[in-house]
């Protein structure tokens, strides 16, 4: 990960400042549902503004594919960002040209303007020089504070950066220097915890990781994969037949580098999957060919428990089973937890990352005890790949 300059090395005062935000947040019925994203934006756009910079606010809003959408428009989100930031931020219609330029125009030192969806223009996403150029006319320093879109080169996530001078905003720092400490200058033994339902959409984050870790436990749906490419009976249990080479070419290579694989050795089994279904719990080897795994027994929490109990370092991407349905989400309750109060007495970093990761350990009541959580998915799942992320490299300082 490059060296970067933050908002702390950036005279402000006077200065227009373009803020890439990420506030492509729920809406229902025209309210904000969840204001997390707009939350982080405001700490950093706080900061400039007492710092007395005129904070100029870019952001995208769903898809309205290079066309005015009028409920895809951000100035439905004004008040809720007004309410974040503490003051009335002003709002322009446009991103550039005239009515952009005239609103920037008018600004005071510490005063704050949202402008209209970045994505109403094609060439926000196609990074093109004339958009970029005109983007660039009306500040004097760039900040990205989106680390959400960090992993798309558009015009106001990577083009910008090598127009004007740039900095990382709050939630840009806490992400690069949470995400550092686990992978690129952890404190070892490291543990990966890895879940979701398939191996096809985590192949590449399971690559890198064996290279990177020194154990790596698998869960969810995607751990069946591998428990039947050793050759173990699942029953009816989700897993994908085409991957059990890649499964295994996975495993052999994480035994060449030192890498434990930690699987499921029990697990609780069902004959068909809805909440609270009558199931047992079984060593793997005696899954029913009618059964479905569809959690982890006692033996299998054990064990990540007592790998979890060496390590200095958690980084988790994926959740550990059916945990939105009981009693199936023992397994993800139990190792959150686990987690969290390492974690809280000192013993770990631990950091996660993804929608569901996060929902899952929500769903445990452990995501306030964890290092740092990340609410970027598609960029934290392509930085667990190894994956350069063109909004981060342009930071380089």
């Amino acid at each position: 990960m490059p060296a970067f300059h933050t908002i702390d090395q950036l005279e402000a005062k006077g200065k227009r400042v373009l803020v890439r935000a990420d506030l492509n947040v729920p809406m229902k019925d025209g309210a904000v549902t969840d204001t997390a994203r707009i939350d982080q934006a405001a700490t950093t756009i706080r900061d400039l503004a007492s710092k007395g910079a005129r904070v100029v606010v870019l952001s995208h809003f769903g898809r309205p594919d290079g066309k005015r959408v009028e409920s895809m428009s951000l100035k439905a989100i004004l008040p809720a960002l007004s309410k974040a930031v503490g003051k009335a931020v002003a709002f322009a219609n446009d991103c550039i040209g005239p009515d952009a330029e005239t609103a920037v125009g008018v600004l005071k030192d510490g005063d704050v303007l949202l402008l209209e969806n970045t994505r109403f223009h094609a060439e926000e996403e196609k990074n093109e020089a004339r958009f970029v150029a005109a983007l660039a006319k009306l500040g004097d320093a760039y900040v990205n504070d989106a680390f959400s879109a960090a992993h798309r080169a558009h015009a106001t996530t990577e083009g910008l950066a090598h127009r004007l001078p740039a900095f990382a905003g709050r939630g840009m720092q806490a992400e690069l220097e949470a995400l550092g400490r686990v992978l690129e200058k952890p404190q070892h033994p490291v543990v990966a915890i890895v879940g979701g339902a398939k191996v096809s959409s985590k192949i590449a984050v399971l690559e890198n990781l064996i290279a990177k870790v020194d154990a790596l436990v698998i869960g969810g749906g995607m751990a069946n994969t591998f428990l039947k490419a050793q050759g173990l009976p699942i029953g009816k249990s989700l897993h994908e037949p085409a991957l059990l080479d890649k499964a295994r070419e996975i495993m052999a290579k994480a035994k060449a580098r030192d890498c434990a694989i930690v699987l499921p050795s029990d697990g609780v089994v069902a004959k068909e999957f809805k909440a609270m279904a009558a199931a047992k719990t079984l060593p793997i080897a005696e899954t029913p060919d009618d059964g479905m795994i569809l959690d982890i027994g006692s033996d299998s929490i054990a064990a990540i428990a007592a790998r979890l109990e060496t390590a200095k370092t958690v980084v988790w991407n994926g959740p550990m089973g059916a945990f939105e349905t009981p009693p199936f989400d023992n397994e993800t309750n139990a190792v959150a937890r686990h987690v969290a109060m390492l974690t809280k007495v000192g013993q770990m970093v631990s950091v996660a990352g993804g929608g569901d990761t996060l929902a899952a350990l929500a769903h445990a009541g452990a995501e306030d005890d964890f290092t740092y959580c990340s609410t970027a998915g598609g960029a934290f799942l392509e930085w667990l790949e190894g994956k350069d992320l063109p909004g981060v490299k342009a930071l380089a300082a």
